[in-house]
Protein backbone atom coordinates (compact mmCIF):
# COMPACT_ATOMS: atom_id res chain seq x y z
CA UNK A 1 0.00 0.00 0.00
CA UNK A 2 1.23 3.61 -0.82
CA UNK A 3 0.60 6.65 1.11
CA UNK A 4 1.16 10.22 -0.26
CA UNK A 5 0.26 12.97 1.59
CA UNK A 6 -0.45 16.10 -1.19
CA UNK A 7 0.05 19.57 0.07
CA UNK A 8 -1.93 22.42 -1.92
CA UNK A 9 -1.58 26.02 -0.79
CA UNK A 10 -4.10 28.64 -2.28
CA UNK A 11 -3.70 32.08 -0.67
CA UNK A 12 -4.35 31.66 3.01
CA UNK A 13 -5.59 28.45 2.87
CA UNK A 14 -3.69 24.86 3.04
CA UNK A 15 -5.37 21.64 1.71
CA UNK A 16 -4.32 18.35 2.51
CA UNK A 17 -4.99 15.52 0.76
CA UNK A 18 -4.00 11.84 2.57
CA UNK A 19 -3.93 9.31 -0.63
CA UNK A 20 -3.90 5.46 0.17
CA UNK A 21 -3.12 3.75 -3.32
CA UNK A 22 -4.52 6.88 -4.82
CA UNK A 23 -7.56 6.58 -3.06
CA UNK A 24 -8.40 9.89 -1.12
CA UNK A 25 -8.91 8.81 2.70
CA UNK A 26 -8.52 12.33 4.62
CA UNK A 27 -8.57 15.33 3.52
CA UNK A 28 -8.53 18.96 5.60
CA UNK A 29 -8.39 22.26 5.55
CA UNK A 30 -6.22 24.97 7.54
CA UNK A 31 -5.91 28.79 6.97
CA UNK A 32 -2.42 30.10 7.48
CA UNK A 33 -1.56 31.26 11.09
CA UNK A 34 -4.98 30.17 12.34
CA UNK A 35 -5.55 30.57 15.97
CA UNK A 36 -7.41 28.18 18.19
CA UNK A 37 -5.50 24.80 17.02
CA UNK A 38 -6.23 21.89 19.03
CA UNK A 39 -3.21 21.47 21.33
CA UNK A 40 -2.61 25.45 21.94
CA UNK A 41 -1.88 26.88 25.23
CA UNK A 42 -3.08 30.46 26.39
CA UNK A 43 -2.75 32.55 29.43
CA UNK A 44 -6.83 33.62 29.30
CA UNK A 45 -8.52 35.27 32.33
CA UNK A 46 -11.93 33.82 33.49
CA UNK A 47 -15.19 35.99 32.35
CA UNK A 48 -17.54 34.29 35.14
CA UNK A 49 -18.50 31.07 36.60
CA UNK A 50 -21.39 29.14 36.49
CA UNK A 51 -22.08 26.81 39.05
CA UNK A 52 -25.32 25.41 38.15
CA UNK A 53 -23.47 23.64 35.02
CA UNK A 54 -20.43 23.35 36.94
CA UNK A 55 -18.66 25.09 34.53
CA UNK A 56 -16.66 28.59 33.68
CA UNK A 57 -16.42 30.64 30.32
CA UNK A 58 -13.01 31.73 29.73
CA UNK A 59 -11.70 34.66 27.80
CA UNK A 60 -8.98 33.63 25.25
CA UNK A 61 -9.69 36.04 22.21
CA UNK A 62 -11.91 34.30 20.73
CA UNK A 63 -15.48 36.05 19.61
CA UNK A 64 -17.13 33.81 22.09
CA UNK A 65 -15.89 33.09 25.29
CA UNK A 66 -14.37 29.53 25.80
CA UNK A 67 -15.82 26.78 27.74
CA UNK A 68 -14.33 24.90 30.77
CA UNK A 69 -15.87 22.14 32.65
CA UNK A 70 -14.83 21.36 36.36
CA UNK A 71 -14.16 17.99 35.06
CA UNK A 72 -11.12 19.38 32.63
CA UNK A 73 -9.70 21.26 35.32
CA UNK A 74 -7.35 18.40 36.44
CA UNK A 75 -6.82 17.30 40.00
CA UNK A 76 -3.71 19.34 39.90
CA UNK A 77 -5.15 22.46 39.05
CA UNK A 78 -4.74 24.33 42.40
CA UNK A 79 -0.85 24.05 41.58
CA UNK A 80 -0.98 24.84 38.40
CA UNK A 81 -2.92 28.56 39.38
CA UNK A 82 -0.74 28.98 41.92
CA UNK A 83 2.65 28.57 39.51
CA UNK A 84 0.90 30.46 37.03
CA UNK A 85 0.08 33.50 39.77
CA UNK A 86 3.78 33.30 40.88
CA UNK A 87 5.09 33.31 37.47
CA UNK A 88 3.37 36.40 36.47
CA UNK A 89 3.75 38.21 39.88
CA UNK A 90 7.53 37.50 39.77
CA UNK A 91 8.30 35.61 42.58
CA UNK A 92 9.14 32.41 39.78
CA UNK A 93 11.52 33.23 37.29
CA UNK A 94 12.13 29.92 35.60
CA UNK A 95 10.02 27.11 33.84
CA UNK A 96 12.25 25.05 36.04
CA UNK A 97 9.95 23.42 38.33
CA UNK A 98 12.42 21.53 41.09
CA UNK A 99 11.42 23.75 44.16
CA UNK A 100 7.60 23.46 42.93
CA UNK A 101 5.46 22.43 46.55
CA UNK A 102 2.08 21.01 44.82
CA UNK A 103 -0.98 22.03 46.54
CA UNK A 104 -3.83 19.54 47.52
CA UNK A 105 -5.61 18.29 44.72
CA UNK A 106 -9.29 18.70 44.00
CA UNK A 107 -11.79 16.21 44.29
CA UNK A 108 -13.97 14.36 41.58
CA UNK A 109 -16.96 15.82 42.07
CA UNK A 110 -16.28 18.95 43.59
CA UNK A 111 -17.54 22.44 42.74
CA UNK A 112 -15.84 24.94 40.10
CA UNK A 113 -16.65 27.91 42.76
CA UNK A 114 -13.81 26.44 45.33
CA UNK A 115 -11.50 26.39 42.57
CA UNK A 116 -11.48 29.49 40.58
CA UNK A 117 -12.90 32.69 40.43
CA UNK A 118 -14.11 35.06 37.51
CA UNK A 119 -11.38 37.54 36.93
CA UNK A 120 -8.68 34.88 37.49
CA UNK A 121 -5.18 34.38 35.39
CA UNK A 122 -5.47 31.09 34.34
CA UNK A 123 -3.52 28.90 31.89
CA UNK A 124 -5.64 26.38 29.29
CA UNK A 125 -5.05 24.30 26.27
CA UNK A 126 -7.79 24.40 23.42
CA UNK A 127 -9.05 20.77 24.03
CA UNK A 128 -11.56 21.15 20.89
CA UNK A 129 -11.88 23.87 18.02
CA UNK A 130 -14.78 26.54 17.75
CA UNK A 131 -17.82 24.63 16.48
CA UNK A 132 -20.76 25.95 14.66
CA UNK A 133 -22.14 28.80 17.50
CA UNK A 134 -19.96 27.18 20.44
CA UNK A 135 -16.53 28.70 21.13
CA UNK A 136 -13.37 26.57 22.18
CA UNK A 137 -13.50 23.73 24.57
CA UNK A 138 -10.21 24.13 26.58
CA UNK A 139 -8.83 21.95 29.51
CA UNK A 140 -6.01 22.47 32.12
CA UNK A 141 -4.39 19.36 31.77
CA UNK A 142 -1.35 21.29 30.37
CA UNK A 143 0.57 18.94 27.93
CA UNK A 144 3.41 19.74 24.77
CA UNK A 145 3.15 17.17 22.45
CA UNK A 146 6.59 15.94 20.64
CA UNK A 147 7.33 13.48 18.17
CA UNK A 148 8.01 10.75 20.40
CA UNK A 149 6.69 11.45 23.79
CA UNK A 150 4.12 14.17 25.71
CA UNK A 151 5.60 16.32 28.30
CA UNK A 152 3.17 17.26 30.81
CA UNK A 153 4.57 20.09 33.56
CA UNK A 154 3.34 19.59 36.41
CA UNK A 155 3.00 16.08 36.28
CA UNK A 156 4.77 13.09 37.87
CA UNK A 157 3.43 9.93 35.83
CA UNK A 158 5.74 8.22 33.59
CA UNK A 159 3.43 6.19 30.95
CA UNK A 160 3.53 4.13 27.59
CA UNK A 161 1.52 4.25 24.64
CA UNK A 162 -0.67 0.97 25.60
CA UNK A 163 -0.03 -0.07 21.36
CA UNK A 164 3.55 -0.94 22.46
CA UNK A 165 2.97 -4.27 23.49
CA UNK A 166 6.29 -6.13 24.23
CA UNK A 167 7.48 -5.79 28.12
CA UNK A 168 10.93 -5.76 27.13
CA UNK A 169 10.36 -2.83 24.99
CA UNK A 170 8.47 -0.88 27.80
CA UNK A 171 11.21 -1.52 29.87
CA UNK A 172 14.05 0.04 27.76
CA UNK A 173 11.67 2.87 26.84
CA UNK A 174 11.49 3.72 30.89
CA UNK A 175 15.10 3.33 31.08
CA UNK A 176 15.96 5.58 28.76
CA UNK A 177 13.26 8.29 30.04
CA UNK A 178 13.10 7.86 33.68
CA UNK A 179 16.46 9.34 34.42
CA UNK A 180 16.30 12.06 31.87
CA UNK A 181 12.37 13.68 32.98
CA UNK A 182 12.97 16.49 35.66
CA UNK A 183 11.45 16.76 39.05
CA UNK A 184 7.99 17.82 38.64
CA UNK A 185 7.50 16.94 34.75
CA UNK A 186 5.74 13.91 34.01
CA UNK A 187 5.49 11.90 29.96
CA UNK A 188 3.42 10.07 28.22
CA UNK A 189 5.65 7.71 25.23
CA UNK A 190 4.35 7.40 22.43
CA UNK A 191 3.85 4.34 19.70
CA UNK A 192 6.55 6.38 17.52
CA UNK A 193 9.23 5.74 20.05
CA UNK A 194 9.30 2.10 19.47
CA UNK A 195 12.81 1.01 18.55
CA UNK A 196 13.76 4.77 18.92
CA UNK A 197 17.78 5.26 19.38
CA UNK A 198 18.32 6.93 23.36
CA UNK A 199 20.01 9.83 21.30
CA UNK A 200 16.92 10.41 19.33
CA UNK A 201 14.40 10.52 22.32
CA UNK A 202 16.94 12.68 24.47
CA UNK A 203 16.63 15.17 21.61
CA UNK A 204 12.89 15.16 21.52
CA UNK A 205 12.63 14.98 25.13
CA UNK A 206 15.48 18.21 25.18
CA UNK A 207 13.22 20.15 22.28
CA UNK A 208 9.80 20.09 24.29
CA UNK A 209 11.42 21.11 27.62
CA UNK A 210 12.85 24.33 25.16
CA UNK A 211 9.52 24.67 24.35
CA UNK A 212 8.35 25.36 27.86
CA UNK A 213 11.05 27.59 28.57
CA UNK A 214 9.71 29.50 25.85
CA UNK A 215 5.98 29.49 27.27
CA UNK A 216 6.54 30.30 30.51
CA UNK A 217 8.56 33.72 29.26
CA UNK A 218 5.16 34.47 27.66
CA UNK A 219 3.19 33.91 31.19
CA UNK A 220 5.87 35.76 33.00
CA UNK A 221 4.44 38.74 30.89
CA UNK A 222 1.06 38.48 32.28
CA UNK A 223 -0.97 39.80 30.15
CA UNK A 224 -4.30 38.26 29.13
CA UNK A 225 -5.88 36.52 26.67
CA UNK A 226 -2.54 35.91 24.66
CA UNK A 227 -1.08 32.94 22.58
CA UNK A 228 1.41 31.03 25.43
CA UNK A 229 2.87 27.93 22.87
CA UNK A 230 1.27 27.50 19.38
CA UNK A 231 0.74 23.73 18.67
CA UNK A 232 2.21 22.64 15.29
CA UNK A 233 0.91 23.95 11.90
CA UNK A 234 -1.39 20.51 10.95
CA UNK A 235 0.64 19.81 7.89
CA UNK A 236 3.66 19.26 10.31
CA UNK A 237 1.25 17.67 12.80
CA UNK A 238 0.12 15.51 10.45
CA UNK A 239 3.86 14.31 9.87
CA UNK A 240 4.67 14.00 13.33
CA UNK A 241 1.79 11.52 14.52
CA UNK A 242 1.52 9.61 11.32
CA UNK A 243 4.97 8.66 10.52
CA UNK A 244 5.92 5.72 12.44
CA UNK A 245 6.75 2.10 12.33
CA UNK A 246 2.67 1.15 11.45
CA UNK A 247 2.17 4.38 8.96
CA UNK A 248 4.29 6.47 6.78
CA UNK A 249 3.97 8.40 3.52
CA UNK A 250 6.06 7.55 0.57
CA UNK A 251 5.96 10.73 -0.48
CA UNK A 252 4.91 14.07 0.58
CA UNK A 253 4.61 16.49 -2.46
CA UNK A 254 3.32 20.43 -1.88
CA UNK A 255 3.66 23.52 -4.39
CA UNK A 256 4.56 26.06 -2.19
CA UNK A 257 8.49 26.33 -2.31
CA UNK A 258 8.33 28.30 1.84
CA UNK A 259 5.86 25.10 2.76
CA UNK A 260 8.83 22.79 1.10
CA UNK A 261 11.60 24.31 2.91
CA UNK A 262 9.56 23.91 6.59
CA UNK A 263 8.72 20.21 5.92
CA UNK A 264 11.76 19.49 4.68
CA UNK A 265 13.32 20.85 7.65
CA UNK A 266 10.92 19.66 9.91
CA UNK A 267 11.38 16.41 8.84
CA UNK A 268 15.33 16.25 8.84
CA UNK A 269 15.15 17.34 12.51
CA UNK A 270 12.62 14.51 13.62
CA UNK A 271 13.01 11.68 10.89
CA UNK A 272 16.55 11.85 9.76
CA UNK A 273 16.52 10.29 6.32
CA UNK A 274 12.97 10.86 5.62
CA UNK A 275 13.12 14.31 4.15
CA UNK A 276 13.55 12.85 1.03
CA UNK A 277 10.06 11.75 0.51
CA UNK A 278 9.43 16.13 0.57
CA UNK A 279 9.15 16.62 -2.59
CA UNK A 280 8.07 20.39 -4.95
CA UNK A 281 5.47 19.91 -7.04
CA UNK A 282 6.09 22.52 -10.37
CA UNK A 283 4.02 20.95 -13.04
CA UNK A 284 2.04 23.57 -14.94
CA UNK A 285 -1.68 22.36 -13.71
CA UNK A 286 -3.36 22.41 -10.55
CA UNK A 287 -1.43 19.94 -7.84
CA UNK A 288 -4.63 18.17 -6.76
CA UNK A 289 -6.28 17.84 -11.06
CA UNK A 290 -2.75 16.31 -11.32
CA UNK A 291 -2.90 14.03 -8.86
CA UNK A 292 -6.76 13.21 -9.50
CA UNK A 293 -8.03 14.94 -5.94
CA UNK A 294 -10.23 17.45 -7.28
CA UNK A 295 -12.87 14.96 -9.05
CA UNK A 296 -12.72 12.37 -5.39
CA UNK A 297 -13.15 15.48 -3.85
CA UNK A 298 -16.57 16.58 -5.93
CA UNK A 299 -17.76 12.75 -5.53
CA UNK A 300 -16.80 12.38 -2.11
CA UNK A 301 -18.64 15.31 -0.33
CA UNK A 302 -22.11 15.52 -1.56
CA UNK A 303 -25.08 14.74 0.38
CA UNK A 304 -25.13 11.49 -2.08
CA UNK A 305 -22.31 9.51 -2.16
CA UNK A 306 -22.04 7.05 -4.50
CA UNK A 307 -21.05 3.08 -4.47
CA UNK A 308 -19.53 1.03 -7.12
CA UNK A 309 -21.79 -2.19 -6.87
CA UNK A 310 -24.72 0.66 -7.19
CA UNK A 311 -26.19 1.23 -4.02
CA UNK A 312 -25.22 4.55 -2.71
CA UNK A 313 -25.00 6.54 0.77
CA UNK A 314 -27.11 9.76 1.92
CA UNK A 315 -25.25 11.68 4.67
CA UNK A 316 -27.07 15.08 6.59
CA UNK A 317 -25.72 16.91 8.78
CA UNK A 318 -27.15 18.28 12.45
CA UNK A 319 -26.63 20.60 15.43
CA UNK A 320 -26.62 16.89 17.76
CA UNK A 321 -25.70 14.47 15.21
CA UNK A 322 -24.86 13.14 11.66
CA UNK A 323 -27.08 10.75 9.95
CA UNK A 324 -26.39 8.37 7.21
CA UNK A 325 -28.74 6.17 5.27
CA UNK A 326 -27.64 3.12 3.27
CA UNK A 327 -29.04 2.16 0.34
CA UNK A 328 -29.36 -0.77 -2.04
CA UNK A 329 -29.81 1.56 -5.21
CA UNK A 330 -30.30 -1.12 -8.50
CA UNK A 331 -28.39 -4.22 -6.71
CA UNK A 332 -31.91 -5.68 -6.12
CA UNK A 333 -31.91 -6.38 -9.44
CA UNK A 334 -28.98 -9.46 -9.22
CA UNK A 335 -30.52 -12.86 -8.66
CA UNK A 336 -29.33 -12.94 -5.10
CA UNK A 337 -31.94 -13.44 -2.71
CA UNK A 338 -32.41 -10.13 -0.60
CA UNK A 339 -30.58 -11.24 2.22
CA UNK A 340 -27.26 -11.50 0.32
CA UNK A 341 -27.72 -8.52 -1.64
CA UNK A 342 -28.12 -6.77 2.06
CA UNK A 343 -25.31 -7.93 3.14
CA UNK A 344 -23.27 -7.23 0.23
CA UNK A 345 -24.40 -4.00 -0.17
CA UNK A 346 -23.67 -3.24 3.90
CA UNK A 347 -19.83 -4.27 3.67
CA UNK A 348 -19.34 -2.24 0.75
CA UNK A 349 -21.42 0.54 2.73
CA UNK A 350 -19.19 -0.07 6.01
CA UNK A 351 -15.96 0.32 3.90
CA UNK A 352 -16.77 3.67 2.71
CA UNK A 353 -18.49 4.92 5.78
CA UNK A 354 -14.95 4.85 7.46
CA UNK A 355 -13.80 6.72 4.67
CA UNK A 356 -16.10 9.21 4.78
CA UNK A 357 -15.69 9.80 8.46
CA UNK A 358 -11.89 10.14 8.23
CA UNK A 359 -12.55 12.40 5.21
CA UNK A 360 -15.16 14.85 6.66
CA UNK A 361 -13.72 14.18 10.14
CA UNK A 362 -17.08 13.67 11.11
CA UNK A 363 -17.50 13.56 15.25
CA UNK A 364 -19.67 13.45 17.72
CA UNK A 365 -22.54 11.19 17.50
CA UNK A 366 -23.09 8.78 13.97
CA UNK A 367 -26.49 7.52 13.46
CA UNK A 368 -26.10 4.98 10.37
CA UNK A 369 -29.31 3.00 9.46
CA UNK A 370 -28.12 -0.07 7.53
CA UNK A 371 -30.12 -1.96 4.89
CA UNK A 372 -32.49 -4.56 6.87
CA UNK A 373 -31.12 -8.30 7.56
CA UNK A 374 -32.61 -10.61 9.42
CA UNK A 375 -29.95 -13.14 9.69
CA UNK A 376 -27.75 -12.56 13.16
CA UNK A 377 -24.92 -13.92 11.59
CA UNK A 378 -25.05 -11.43 8.97
CA UNK A 379 -25.24 -8.40 11.60
CA UNK A 380 -22.55 -9.71 13.71
CA UNK A 381 -20.14 -10.09 10.39
CA UNK A 382 -21.07 -6.21 9.75
CA UNK A 383 -20.44 -4.87 12.73
CA UNK A 384 -16.86 -6.84 12.89
CA UNK A 385 -16.37 -5.69 9.26
CA UNK A 386 -17.09 -1.76 9.97
CA UNK A 387 -14.77 -2.14 13.31
CA UNK A 388 -11.49 -3.68 10.92
CA UNK A 389 -12.40 -0.90 8.58
CA UNK A 390 -12.54 1.68 11.44
CA UNK A 391 -9.42 0.44 12.69
CA UNK A 392 -7.18 2.73 11.19
CA UNK A 393 -8.75 5.60 12.31
CA UNK A 394 -6.69 7.86 14.72
CA UNK A 395 -9.50 9.39 16.29
CA UNK A 396 -10.76 8.00 19.28
CA UNK A 397 -14.40 6.04 18.48
CA UNK A 398 -16.60 3.71 19.91
CA UNK A 399 -19.17 1.44 17.64
CA UNK A 400 -22.45 -0.44 19.26
CA UNK A 401 -23.54 -3.40 17.67
CA UNK A 402 -26.94 -3.20 15.12
CA UNK A 403 -30.07 -2.35 17.35
CA UNK A 404 -33.09 -4.66 16.92
CA UNK A 405 -34.12 -2.17 14.00
CA UNK A 406 -30.64 -1.92 12.08
CA UNK A 407 -29.52 0.84 13.64
CA UNK A 408 -25.37 1.42 14.02
CA UNK A 409 -24.79 3.91 16.50
CA UNK A 410 -20.72 5.59 16.37
CA UNK A 411 -19.35 8.06 18.54
CA UNK A 412 -16.02 9.62 17.65
CA UNK A 413 -13.60 12.14 18.92
CA UNK A 414 -14.77 15.63 17.89
CA UNK A 415 -12.42 18.17 17.91
CA UNK A 416 -13.36 20.64 15.30
CA UNK A 417 -15.94 21.65 12.52
CA UNK A 418 -16.96 18.85 10.33
CA UNK A 419 -15.13 19.31 6.76
CA UNK A 420 -17.59 20.47 4.69
CA UNK A 421 -16.88 20.79 0.83
CA UNK A 422 -19.77 22.25 -1.58
CA UNK A 423 -20.02 20.04 -4.59
CA UNK A 424 -22.98 21.71 -6.47
CA UNK A 425 -21.24 24.39 -9.42
CA UNK A 426 -22.30 27.40 -9.47
CA UNK A 427 -24.97 27.93 -12.76
CA UNK A 428 -22.60 28.22 -15.84
CA UNK A 429 -24.55 30.05 -17.32
CA UNK A 430 -26.21 32.60 -15.22
CA UNK A 431 -23.16 32.73 -12.42
CA UNK A 432 -25.93 32.24 -9.68
CA UNK A 433 -27.73 35.38 -10.62
CA UNK A 434 -30.58 33.63 -12.24
CA UNK A 435 -29.90 35.98 -15.84
CA UNK A 436 -28.34 34.49 -18.85
CA UNK A 437 -24.78 35.84 -19.73
CA UNK A 438 -23.73 35.51 -23.35
CA UNK A 439 -21.63 32.47 -23.01
CA UNK A 440 -20.49 32.72 -26.98
CA UNK A 441 -18.41 35.88 -26.07
CA UNK A 442 -16.38 34.53 -22.99
CA UNK A 443 -13.88 33.75 -25.98
CA UNK A 444 -13.91 37.57 -27.18
CA UNK A 445 -13.81 38.39 -23.05
CA UNK A 446 -10.68 36.38 -22.80
CA UNK A 447 -8.77 37.91 -25.51
CA UNK A 448 -10.26 41.49 -24.99
CA UNK A 449 -8.40 41.26 -21.29
CA UNK A 450 -5.15 39.46 -22.54
CA UNK A 451 -4.85 41.88 -25.00
CA UNK A 452 -4.89 44.84 -22.47
CA UNK A 453 -2.35 43.04 -20.29
CA UNK A 454 -0.05 41.93 -23.32
CA UNK A 455 -0.39 45.57 -24.79
CA UNK A 456 -1.16 48.36 -22.04
CA UNK A 457 0.62 46.60 -19.08
CA UNK A 458 3.16 45.09 -20.94
CA UNK A 459 3.03 42.04 -19.39
CA UNK A 460 5.59 39.56 -21.58
CA UNK A 461 3.47 36.58 -21.63
CA UNK A 462 0.60 35.17 -19.75
CA UNK A 463 -1.08 31.85 -19.21
CA UNK A 464 -4.99 31.52 -18.99
CA UNK A 465 -6.61 29.54 -16.63
CA UNK A 466 -9.92 28.56 -17.64
CA UNK A 467 -12.64 25.54 -17.77
CA UNK A 468 -11.39 22.54 -19.68
CA UNK A 469 -14.23 22.77 -22.33
CA UNK A 470 -12.58 26.51 -22.74
CA UNK A 471 -9.07 24.66 -22.33
CA UNK A 472 -9.77 22.30 -25.20
CA UNK A 473 -11.36 25.23 -27.50
CA UNK A 474 -8.24 27.82 -27.45
CA UNK A 475 -5.23 24.95 -27.58
CA UNK A 476 -7.44 22.29 -30.14
CA UNK A 477 -5.22 21.60 -33.78
CA UNK A 478 -1.93 23.13 -34.32
CA UNK A 479 -2.69 26.39 -35.44
CA UNK A 480 -4.76 26.97 -32.38
CA UNK A 481 -6.32 29.88 -31.46
CA UNK A 482 -3.46 30.51 -28.40
CA UNK A 483 -0.67 29.57 -31.06
CA UNK A 484 -2.35 32.71 -33.49
CA UNK A 485 -2.53 34.58 -30.20
CA UNK A 486 1.19 34.01 -29.64
CA UNK A 487 2.00 34.48 -33.10
CA UNK A 488 -0.16 37.83 -33.17
CA UNK A 489 1.06 39.40 -29.84
CA UNK A 490 4.40 37.91 -30.40
CA UNK A 491 4.71 37.06 -26.79
CA UNK A 492 4.11 33.44 -25.16
CA UNK A 493 0.18 32.81 -24.44
CA UNK A 494 -0.24 29.48 -23.15
CA UNK A 495 -3.47 27.84 -21.73
CA UNK A 496 -3.81 25.86 -18.62
CA UNK A 497 -7.45 23.45 -17.64
CA UNK A 498 -8.84 23.99 -13.88
CA UNK A 499 -11.24 21.59 -13.21
CA UNK A 500 -12.34 24.04 -10.25
CA UNK A 501 -13.89 26.78 -12.49
CA UNK A 502 -16.99 26.94 -13.85
CA UNK A 503 -17.80 27.09 -17.78
CA UNK A 504 -17.24 31.21 -18.25
CA UNK A 505 -14.76 31.40 -15.48
CA UNK A 506 -11.27 32.39 -16.46
CA UNK A 507 -8.18 33.99 -14.98
CA UNK A 508 -4.76 35.02 -15.76
CA UNK A 509 -1.25 34.46 -14.27
CA UNK A 510 2.52 35.78 -15.23
CA UNK A 511 5.21 33.94 -16.02
CA UNK A 512 6.06 33.50 -12.43
CA UNK A 513 2.15 31.78 -12.14
CA UNK A 514 1.06 34.46 -9.86
CA UNK A 515 -3.02 35.63 -10.89
CA UNK A 516 -2.67 38.95 -12.11
CA UNK A 517 -5.33 41.20 -11.04
CA UNK A 518 -7.43 43.74 -13.33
Amino acid sequence: MTNELIINVKGNEVFLAVLQDKKLVEFNRELVDSAYTVGDLYLARVARVMPNLNAAFVDVGYEKDAFLHYFDLGPGIRTLNKYVEDLASGRAKTGNLMYLKHEPEIAKEGKITDVIKPGQRILVKVAKEPISQKGPRLSCEISIPGRYLVLSPLGDRLSISSKIKESEEKERLRKIVSPLLPKNFGCIIRTAAKGIKTADIEKDLREQLERWEEAVEVIKNGSTPVKVLGELRRTSAILRDLMNESFSFDSVVVNAEGLYDELRDFAEKTMPGKEKIVKLYEGKIDIFDHFGITKQVKAAFGRNVSLKSGGYLIIDHTEALHVIDVNSGNMTKRDNDQESNAIEANLEAADEIARQLRLRDMGGIIVVDFIDMHKSENKNRLFEHLRAAMKNDRARHNILPPSKIGLVQITRERVRPVMDIETKEVCPTCSGTGKVEATLLVVDDIENQMRYLLTEQKEPGVTIECHPFIHAYLSKGLFSRAFKWGWQYKKTVKVRPNMDFRLTEFRFRDKAGKEIII
